[in-house]
């Protein structure tokens, strides 16, 4: 999967709030860290690691904010990976960086938010 189509198949699958579509962007050993590691989980590194604990982060992301939707502000390409600006509906923007596996799946991503986000 190119990088265009891995945003593309996460960015639908957040706003039709289809978690089984999102998931299915990642692989299964992934790493992901967000400062909402941090707050939901009390992880002082925002590291979570794997399809399982990725789940339940979003789950409850998904809970915490029942609006929830993301609009790109810009797609940025690099080898192997890309980053993906958006803005949630609640007006905070975010970044995330994504390095792909050899299968198109994210295996390392970096979330980063201009405002705190729970």
């Amino acid at each position: 999967m190119d990088t265009r189509a891995h945003a593309d198949q996460w960015l639908a699958g957040w706003n039709a709030r289809n978690l089984d579509a999102v998931m299915a962007c990642y692989s299964d050993d992934v790493d992901f860290a967000a400062l909402t590691v941090v707050t939901r989980w009390d992880r002082p590194d925002g590291r979570l690691r794997g399809k399982a604990e990725l789940r339940r982060h979003f789950e409850r992301g998904m809970h915490l904010a029942p609006e929830l939707t993301f609009t790109e502000e810009a797609f940025l390409t690099s080898p192997g990976g890309y980053a993906l600006f958006y803005r949630r509906e609640n007006g905070n923007r975010a970044l995330d960086v994504v390095e792909l596996d050899q299968h198109g799946h994210a295996a390392r991503v970096r979330a980063f938010y201009e405002q705190a986000q729970q």
